[in-house]
């Protein structure tokens, strides 16, 4: 039985832009536009603007709330404030992690957590038979929309449009508030996943056609370009930042994937901690290291590690060439004395053995607003 693939509200927007569409997820979703090169060089000179309404929203409300949030989340919930948002980890009791977040306090009593596309139904369930008799709980993924405008001169854009567009500037980073941007009640955020300053603005499934069409227009001048999956990938993976399903997922734990700093252990008691706790005692036996090619080759998803005398010892789990870097670069889970800086080993891409080599990460970190480019 074949099951239909879902559409965003922007699909036809899409469509008319002539997108290339893809099935992700369990939707129907653009992958590139122009190009994944051109979109990503945009979003790193310029700014890009992605749809990402496939993502889930989970809305949490009433006096336990946020005990509810912070019993789930591996992160200290109870340190926001009104107006504040946090990244965090999901995870269950045996430590590894379910899902990747971004938890957003909007009242004490008003909370809402963003999940990936692909773990709705999982986190939906999973806070739901939390929140029972302790809070209300709505899954609103259905009636809510997203779109990221992502890049230097995304404020720049914001404020051509006037009232409280303009104003969105001042936000500081992870914080949030409503703004209505071209006539649309929207939830605007300083928050993103490119490594790019912008903002993430959340509004009706319905309005965000009318959003969308704003923003390009709006940006036109600045060197705006739609930009799709294929580009979020590269930017977000100069930037280092995880992807549910490739470098993290129930079989991984935030301490060896380089998340440790969203694990709170002495905040009290959370899904996951004594497992955490014990992880962190331990010696740590794998780290999700980064990585350059050194040989002519491009590390994909799911390719061998091996080590000097090419015995396997990992797995690349995010790979690709790298637009702004100039290098192919990826991101794999070696053996702790194989994750240092430096340290050279061989990866396998279809049969022949490619050196590379550990480097710091993130590969790309933009710069202060005002250096120059």
């Amino acid at each position: 039985m074949t099951t239909s693939l879902r559409r965003t509200s922007l699909y036809a927007e899409h469509v008319a832009l002539a997108a290339r569409i893809v099935p992700f997820a369990g939707w129907e979703m653009p992958i590139q536009y122009t190009g994944i090169v051109d979109e990503h060089q945009a979003v790193r000179t310029a700014a890009g603007l992605f749809d990402v309404s496939h993502m889930g929203e989970l809305r949490l409300r009433g006096a336990y709330s946020q005990h509810v949030v912070d019993y789930l989340v591996t992160n200290d919930a109870k340190m926001l404030v009104d107006g504040q948002a946090m990244y965090t980890c999901a995870c269950n009791e045996q430590g590894t992690v379910l899902d990747d977040l971004i938890v957003y306090r909007r009242g004490p009593e008003d909370w809402l957590i963003v999940c990936n596309s692909s773990n709705r139904d999982k986190m939906s369930a999973h806070f739901a038979h939390a929140a029972t008799d302790h809070c209300d709980f709505e899954d609103q993924s259905d009636r809510t929309a997203l779109v990221a405008l992502q890049g230097p001169k995304a404020f720049e854009i914001l404020a051509s449009l006037g009232g409280d567009a303009a104003g969105l500037s001042s936000l500081k980073s992870f914080h949030f508030r409503d703004a209505v941007i071209a006539g649309v009640q929207t939830t605007a955020a300083r928050t993103g996943y490119t490594g790019e300053d912008g903002v993430e603005i959340f509004c009706d499934w319905g309005d965000a056609p009318i959003l969308w069409r704003a923003l390009l227009e709006a940006g036109r001048p600045s060197g705006l370009k739609a930009a799709g999956l294929g580009a979020r990938d590269t930017l977000r993976l100069e930037a280092r930042l995880s992807l549910y399903g490739n470098d993290i997922d129930e079989t991984t734990n935030p301490l060896e994937a380089g998340l440790g700093w969203v694990v709170k252990l002495e905040k009290g008691d959370f899904v996951g901690r004594a497992a955490l706790a014990r992880f962190a005692r331990e010696p740590m036996v794998r780290k999700l290291a980064g990585f350059e090619m050194i040989g002519r080759g491009v590390a994909r998803h799911g390719y061998p590690l091996l080590d000097a005398k090419s015995h396997p010892v990992g797995t690349c789990t995010s790979g690709s060439p790298a637009p702004t870097v100039g290098k192919s670069i990826g991101l794999g889970y070696l053996p702790t004395a194989l994750s240092e800086p430096g340290t050279k080993f061989l990866v396998d891409c279809r049969g022949k053995s490619i050196e590379a080599v550990v480097v710091k990460t993130p590969f790309y970190k933009r710069r202060p607003i005002g250096a120059n480019r």
